[in-house]
C-alpha cells in the first residue's frame, strides 16, 4: 500500500478491483479543509480516461505491471491479435476490451502490452499514429489552414477534422490521446 503523497505520474494502482495508470497527479490544499489528491487515470483494460479526487490520507494498492513491446498483427472478427516482440507470444483482445483504441490499430503498429499476474490486461498505444485518408470532400481554391477544417475518414474508420488542403491518399498524423489531427506526413 502507498499513500496519496507517494503517488506520481506513470504508476499503476488498483482502485475497487480496477487497474489504473496515473496520467496526471495534482495535490490540492484548500484553506481550512483537508488536502486532496486529484488524479487523471486511464483504465488499463478499457483505455477509458477518468478523473477522480481522493483525500490525501487515503492509501492505494500499487500494482506491478510489466510492459512488453508488441506488434499488432491482424483483426479476426471482434478479436485483435498482437505478438510480443521479445518472446513471440501472441495475445488476443476483444473489441470491447480495447474500446476506442481499435480506431488507431493498423497492421505492424508497435504498442506496449501490459501484463499483470502473468496475464495480458491491456495495451498502450504510441502517442501518435500515421493513417491514410480514404475519404474526404475536396478542398476549394482560397481555403487555408486557418479557416477551419473538413471531416476525413481514415483507413481504420476513424473520422477526424483535417485542414482543407488534405486530400484522399494523404497520410496524416493523429494524436491517440485526443483523436485529433496533428499534421500531414505525406501526400
Amino acid at each position: 500500500m502507498i499513500g496519496a503523497g507517494e503517488l506520481r505520474k506513470g504508476l499503476t494502482i488498483e482502485i475497487d478491483g480496477t487497474l489504473y495508470y496515473i496520467l496526471e497527479y495534482h495535490h490540492i490544499k484548500l484553506g481550512r479543509g483537508a488536502a486532496q489528491v486529484k488524479l487523471k487515470l486511464r483504465d488499463i483494460r478499457t483505455g477509458a480516461t477518468v478523473e477522480k479526487t481522493f483525500q490525501a490520507s487515503q492509501t492505494f494498492k500499487k500494482v506491478d505491471v510489466e510492459e512488453h513491446p508488441a506488434r499488432f498483427l491482424y483483426r479476426e472478427g471482434d478479436l485483435y491479435h498482437f505478438m510480443d516482440l521479445e518472446t513471440f507470444d501472441q495475445y488476443s483482445f476483444s473489441k470491447d476490451e480495447l474500446g476506442d483504441m481499435v480506431n488507431y490499430l493498423k497492421e505492424d503498429l508497435e504498442v506496449e502490452v501490459s501484463i499483470y499476474d502473468g496475464k495480458p490486461v491491456g495495451i498502450t498505444l504510441p502517442t501518435t499514429v500515421d493513417l491514410r485518408v480514404v475519404e474526404t470532400p475536396p478542398g476549394f481554391k482560397g481555403d487555408t489552414t486557418q479557416s477551419g477544417g473538413k471531416p476525413a475518414t481514415l483507413e481504420t474508420g476513424l473520422v477526424v477534422t483535417v485542414p482543407f488542403f488534405v486530400e484522399v491518399g494523404d497520410i496524416v498524423r493523429v494524436d491517440t490521446r485526443t483523436g485529433e489531427y496533428v499534421e500531414r506526413v505525406s501526400s
